[in-house]
C-alpha cells in the first residue's frame, strides 16, 4: 500500500507562524508533524509515501528528502495553487498506482494510530470468500473521531460501518482515510475539488465505510493547540 500525506495547505489560522515555515513543518514535542506520520507509516510497513505540497513546498522538500533518512520512499506531488484534498489526489494519482491506498492530513497529531491495518480495510471479498460486486464494494474507509471542542456537530453519522449524512451518533472526520483510485476518476489533473461532497454523495449509496478512533487526536488548526501539544504538562499524556 501507498500513502499520500496532504501537505498543500496555507495553514491560515497558524499565521504569523506558517509565513516562513509550511504547516507539516512545525514541531510538535521536536519533531515535525509531517515526521510523526512518516515514521508511523514506515514502522507500520507502509513505506512508498507521496506528499503534495505549495505553499512553501520546497522547504518541505529540503527537509525530507527521499525520506531515505527514514527508511521511505518520498515522491512529490507539486501544486502551483493548492487543489484541495480530492484535486490534490487526483493530480497525485500517478504516483499512487492502482490499488486502495492511503491519504492523511499532514497536520494532525495522532502519534498512536497503527497505520498497519490500513491495508485490510477495503476487503476485495467477503467474509465467505466471495468477490464483492464492484458496484456495491466501498469506495473508501474512513477512521472518524470523537467530536472537539472546536466541531461540536461532527461530520458524519455512524451507522453498520457507514458514514451517513443524517442520523446519529455524529462523529467527525480524522483526516485518516483509504480509498480506490475510481473514487477519483472524473477529476481533471490539475482541478481544485474538495473531498467531502465525494464522500457525501457516495454516503448516501452506502459506499463509504468507517469506524471510530479513540486513541489521542488532535487537530493542529490554531497556535493555541500547538501551543497546548508543546506545554510541558501535556508531555506523558
Amino acid at each position: 500500500m501507498k500513502a499520500l500525506l496532504f501537505a498543500a495547505g496555507r495553514g491560515e489560522r497558524m499565521r504569523p507562524l506558517t509565513d516562513t515555515c509550511p504547516k507539516p513543518l512545525l514541531k510538535v514535542r521536536g519533531r515535525p508533524l509531517i515526521v510523526w506520520h512518516i515514521v508511523n507509516l514506515v514502522r507500520a510497513g507502509i513505506t512508498e509515501i507521496v506528499i503534495n505540497h505549495a505553499h512553501l513546498g520546497q522547504m518541505i522538500e529540503d527537509t525530507l528528502g527521499d525520506g531515505s533518512q527514514f527508511g521511505a520512499q518520498i515522491a512529490y506531488s507539486p501544486e502551483t495553487v493548492a487543489l484541495e484534498t480530492a484535486g490534490g489526489i487526483a493530480q497525485a494519482r500517478h504516483l499512487l498506482g492502482d490499488a486502495p491506498f492511503a491519504a492523511i492530513a499532514s497536520d494532525i497529531y495522532c502519534p498512536h494510530f497503527d497505520f498497519s491495518q490500513l491495508g485490510a480495510v477495503l476487503e476485495e471479498e467477503d467474509v465467505w470468500g466471495n468477490p464483492h460486486p464492484p458496484a456495491v464494494r466501498d469506495l473508501a474507509w474512513l477512521y472518524l473521531v470523537k467530536n472537539p471542542a472546536h466541531h461540536p456537530e461532527g461530520d458524519f453519522a455512524l451507522q453498520n460501518f457507514s458514514i451517513a449524512n443524517t442520523g446519529a451518533p455524529r462523529y467527525t472526520f480524522s483526516g485518516i482515510g483509504v480509498y480506490r483510485p475510481e473514487l477519483f476518476d472524473h477529476i481533471v489533473p490539475g482541478e481544485s475539488a474538495k473531498l467531502a461532497p465525494i464522500l457525501r454523495q457516495f454516503a448516501d449509496q452506502g459506499r463509504i465505510g468507517a469506524e471510530v478512533y479513540a486513541g489521542d487526536w488532535t487537530d493542529v488548526g490554531t497556535i493555541e493547540r500547538l501551543a497546548q501539544l508543546n506545554a510541558p504538562l501535556s508531555y506523558g499524556k
